[in-house]
């Protein structure tokens, strides 16, 4: 059963204003007292906050060329920046969430625009030469350690400060920032470079990340109860940071390296000691990075898990770009602007998602989202057509893929949110949102890795020889095959997905206020 705020039966009033100088408010009502309300000033605030990750440091998976060219740096550290983001991100999300328990959820999102700034302007003044791959990479770490900030604390800040059908349209809201700005990225990105240059897009993050701070001001303090003396788990976020590092250079570097070379499996090892040593160190502390009794909740398992996977989807937009541009001779905006259809429809559907929600439950929408999200990836996969016919295809998958993931984002978000006890509301934001940065990375990572992969194999000969009949320019034939097979493990994904939704989201429609 999803778990029932204790302030969703208290009338909706209009909270009283905080008294300077007073106590700081814990989200919770005193007796007799009406609990603070969330409006949309504060929402718009959060959605500022979500879009600087989103929607512009982000824009790197399209902008990175340029960058590296303007700042004289080679591709493989160009690769690093545009990793060590995500990466950062889910590597202390969870930490973030935990903290924002204890300190406060308001305080954590200030902390996390705060540091947004500074990767901003890191990043946005970084120099030719000698110090730009330092100045470039240190931003880039600080912007993934606010999404990790800003992610679980405006999530819980959500669920404390919004409930019922007003939670949803605030989760609606939210998306809006989080699957929208992902969408729109590569096509922003590419329109701001090439008219204002790359630098642009991260003095605007700056200037979005004040706004944001300005409109949260004068939000009640809101924070768990009985949990300022919780230890940090030092040794979880450690052992966690090992294992996903390793794992995140053997996925990323294993085919330069060599799948079978002594770094590559000594990485290996190392990731998975350390993956195992991090579960028996969770299983007995009292203050775990990870909390696992939350994954008892059949609704918080399927939303995490089917929300790791349909992010892995992210996957189908690199290896389409490096389709088109290596194979069609597509320019970087050329290639972006076939994602139009992606940014204008998840957008457009989010608030249906939402609708749905109310009508039918969590399960269905999620379920349409996984079959529609499929549709997509496999119009993507027709790359044995021309050239003009793929590009009347992509339009039309990234389309559909927009309207998937909006009808599953705010049913998904709505279930894990629901099944959080209140004391963990920022912790299992934190690892809900855990699943996104990381399925989003390890499945851009994958997806690219089996891309270059069957790209460079000219051993074995044609891969889908007899099975697939290539039209047009065959020597191109091995990139069409390699952009084929990595994403019909983007395929894979939603499959999986769909079966973890099956198994645990229930099949009645259930009143999820918390």
């Amino acid at each position: 059963m999803a778990h029932r705020d204790r302030t969703a039966a208290q009338p909706h009033q209009p909270p009283p204003p905080p008294a300077p100088g007073g106590p700081e408010a814990t989200g919770e009502a005193a007796a007799g007292e009406p609990a603070f309300q969330g409006n949309d000033r504060l929402l718009f605030g959060i959605v500022l906050g979500v879009i600087t990750f989103w929607l512009f440091a982000q824009t790197t998976l399209n902008i990175a060329p340029d960058m590296g060219t303007d700042l004289g740096l080679p591709a493989t550290t160009m690769n690093i920046a545009v990793a060590i983001t995500a990466l950062f991100s889910g590597i202390f999300i969870v930490f973030m969430g935990g903290v924002a328990d204890r300190i406060g959820r308001l305080r954590v999102l200030q902390l996390g625009l705060c540091l947004s700034i500074a990767g901003s302007l890191l990043v946005g003044f970084a120099p030719p030469g000698s110090l730009s791959a330092a100045c470039l990479i240190l931003g880039r770490a600080l912007q993934g350690l606010s999404a990790a900030c800003i992610m679980p604390a405006s999530l819980a800040l959500i669920k404390t400060y919004w409930t019922g059908p007003a939670r949803q349209r605030a989760i609606s809201i939210w998306s809006i920032g989080s699957w929208g700005g992902s969408g729109l990225c590569a096509l922003f990105g590419g329109l701001v470079a090439q008219n204002l240059g790359w630098r642009a897009i991260f003095l605007v993050s700056v200037a979005v990340s004040i706004a944001g701070l300005l409109m949260i001001r004068g939000t009640p303090e809101s924070r768990a109860r009985n949990m300022r003396d919780a230890k940090i788990d030092g040794f979880g976020i450690f052992a966690f940071m090992i294992a996903m590092i390793c794992l995140q250079v053997v996925v990323t570097q294993g085919a330069r390296l060599g799948w079978s070379s002594a770094p590559v499996l000594v990485l290996i090892a190392i990731a998975l000691v350390f993956g195992v040593l991090f579960l028996r160190h969770e299983a007995r502390t009292s203050d775990a990075l990870i909390d696992f009794a939350l994954f008892r909740n059949r609704s918080y398992t399927g939303a995490t898990i089917s929300n790791f996977m349909l992010n892995g989807v992210a996957g189908t937009l690199i290896v389409v770009m490096q389709l088109v541009q290596i194979g069609g001779n597509l320019t970087v905006q050329q290639a972006g602007m076939l994602t139009i259809g992606f940014a204008v429809t998840i957008i457009a559907f989010i608030r249906v998602g939402e609708k749905l929600l109310q009508r039918f439950g969590a399960r269905k929408p999620m379920l349409w989202g996984c079959l529609i999200t499929g549709m997509s990836v496999v119009l993507l996969s027709m790359t044995h057509t021309t050239l003009a016919d793929y590009k009347l295809l992509a339009c039309i998958g990234f389309a559909l893929q927009g309207i998937g993931l909006a009808f599953y984002a705010t049913p998904s978000t709505d279930a894990a949110l629901s099944a959080l006890p209140e004391n963990q509301a920022g912790s299992g934001a934190g690892i809900y949102k855990m699943a996104s940065s990381l399925g989003g990375a390890f499945g851009v990572a994958i997806s690219a890795a089996i891309f270059t992969a069957v790209r460079a194999d000219t051993g074995g000969g044609p891969w889908l020889d007899g099975l697939i009949d290539f039209q047009g320019d065959q020597t191109l034939v091995p990139i069409r095959e390699a952009a084929t097979l990595a994403l019909m493990f983007n395929l894979c994904m939603i499959a999986v997905a769909a079966v973890a939704i099956m198994l645990t989201i229930p099949r009645t429609k259930e009143r999820q206020s918390a």
